[in-house]
């Protein structure tokens, strides 16, 4: 049989762990908190060991959520000037890029046609109409 002191450990942890909550289990505790009597509502508590204190931060949470939910403008929200800035410089990047592919393809065919026509100028015989030194 093992002891009542293997069993229970009396140390405490260095740093006590705060509960969390979650959004749901605050607005269920807060519906039912709202509607009990004196007596209900200290019944709740005791039975979720939970304070007043605690009800009444989560009643001004829920109260500022729902004037901050009410003072958002309706609809679709404005849309930044730096946005529709960013869109047409990306436009005019994509369009220059295209330019700049055209520039150097052209810039190349020049390059191969003057060396055609270097090669084609110094392997043909001559005609008798260059001018002679």
């Amino acid at each position: 049989m093992s002891s009542i002191n293997e069993a229970f450990d009396p140390e405490v942890p260095a740093k006590a762990r705060s509960r969390t909550y979650s959004a749901a289990y605050k607005a269920r505790i807060l519906n039912e908190y709202c509607s009990l009597d004196k007596a209900g509502k200290g019944a709740l508590l005791r039975r979720e060991g939970l304070y007043t204190s605690l009800v009444a931060a989560w009643k001004s949470q829920r109260d500022r959520g729902v004037t901050q939910a009410l003072a958002k403008p309706v609809g679709r929200p404005a849309a930044d000037g730096r946005d529709k800035e960013i869109a047409r410089l990306r436009v005019r990047v994509e369009r220059l890029e295209s330019d700049l592919g055209k520039a150097r393809t052209v810039i190349d065919v020049q390059g191969k046609l003057s060396a055609l026509l270097g090669r084609l100028a110094t392997d043909s015989p001559p005609t008798g109409s260059e001018p002679t030194t």
